[in-house]
């Protein structure tokens, strides 16, 4: 009996939880088309280009923010991974205390640096911050180093739901931004002198930059790499991912919440049980960009807990990163992961499993949460 009531209890006080955080999401679209203005579009990537290249002498130095207690998977491990890659700056992972950072909604990683640590290698602070979304976006400590950054000429570039955490760091006030399409009514409350800019996937005003949804870390991180390392880098970045342009052309119409959408977001909340634990195969090597996209989209499918396997504990990953896996032995039934696709194509193909396995307004979901247009043709194969 202790047990139904505290499984009820528990139910209770997550649908609550989502009927207040719902309250704030947009019920109808009521945003414009987007401009049909190829032109204009390429000017708005060119100047964002231009606004991010580098201004000191010397290979940059990048910093993706993390908070230990929890950060959002795709945000951090994207862009780390793709910053790595391209080989053009030194990118390290700083978090309030050194080693572990949870990432959510699945994994865990080990390697951060501290910020002390970090201000004593870099004294006049880091060319760049990358603000991931954070389980919690007003950690006095996160705001503080933030905040600092960005006075000692650092440019900001907020990730999805990063554009909280860089608006409690006071650096959104009067500014335009982009941000998750959930965010849109808290930012614009929180900063009534901000701007909302709609159709574009990342915006940059005055030092600030702040993007769409998850899956805009993929444009916005090549855009980054075209600033410091030129056309060609991006492009071969591009190919590697999967993905043919980083424009930020995009249509923000499809991204509401409406009464469907909450009752099926509410009903997917309160039915914890239906989740069951799967396993992502993991080792050295393993490439953290189709891992993050593939663990984050399962995860939000509601209806799997996403965690990673090896046969000898923690593995280091493509980047160099450390990532915490539970034994091989006795692991949860596995999901796909594919070698030969690349990571977008890899995204692509788990949405088309999770319509196939839950349903195509399961698929549906996980790309409204994940901010994602969606594959142009078919399922990878």
């Amino acid at each position: 009996m202790f047990r139904l009531l505290r499984v009820l209890a528990e139910a209770s006080i997550t649908t609550l939880a989502v009927l207040a955080v719902t309250a704030c999401g947009s019920t109808t679209p009521l945003l414009p088309p987007p401009p049909a203005d190829a032109a204009m579009f390429a000017r708005a990537q060119q100047a964002f280009v231009d606004a991010l290249k580098p201004v000191r002498a010397g290979r940059p130095v990048i910093a993706v923010l993390a908070l230990n207690e929890g950060t959002e998977m795709t945000d951090l491990l994207l862009p780390h991974a793709v910053l790595r890659r391209a080989d053009m700056a030194e990118v390290r992972i700083v978090a309030p205390r050194s080693g572990r950072v949870s990432l959510y909604p699945a994994l865990e990683i080990d390697g951060a640096q501290d910020f002390a640590g970090f201000d004593r290698l870099h004294p006049s602070g880091a060319d760049y911050v990358l603000v991931p979304a954070m389980i919690t976006d007003d950690n006095p400590a996160v705001a503080a180093w933030l905040k600092q950054q960005a006075a000692r000429g650092a440019r900001v570039i907020g990730v999805c739901s990063g554009a909280r955490v860089v608006g409690q760091a006071g650096l959104l006030d009067g500014r335009r931004f982009a941000g998750h399409w959930y965010d849109r009514g808290t930012l614009l409350k929180r900063h009534p002198g901000a701007t909302y800019v709609p159709h574009q996937r990342y915006v940059m005003d005055r030092g600030i930059a702040t993007t769409t949804g998850i899956t805009a870390s993929v444009p916005t991180m090549l855009a980054l790499v075209e600033a410091i390392g030129g056309p060609g880098k991006a492009k071969a970045l591009a190919a590697e991912l999967g993905v043919a342009s980083w424009s930020p052309e995009h249509d923000s119409r499809p991204f509401y919440l409406d009464t469907g959408r909450r009752a099926d977001f509410l009903l997917n909340k309160a039915a914890f049980w239906r989740q069951q634990r799967r396993s992502i195969e993991v080792h050295n090597g393993s490439d953290d960009i189709a891992l993050a996209l593939v663990a984050d989209a399962w995860s939000r499918s509601g209806r799997a807990s996403v965690e990673a396997v090896s046969v000898s504990g923690p593995v280091t990953l493509r980047s160099g990163l450390v990532l915490m896996a539970r034994p091989a032995a006795d692991s949860p039934p596995p999901l796909p992961l594919s070698a030969t696709l690349k990571p977008v194509q890899q995204l692509d193909r788990t949405l088309c499993e999770i319509g196939e396995r839950y349903g195509a307004s399961r698929r549906s979901w996980v790309m409204l949460e994940m901010e994602y247009p969606g594959p142009v043709s078919g399922c990878p194969s």
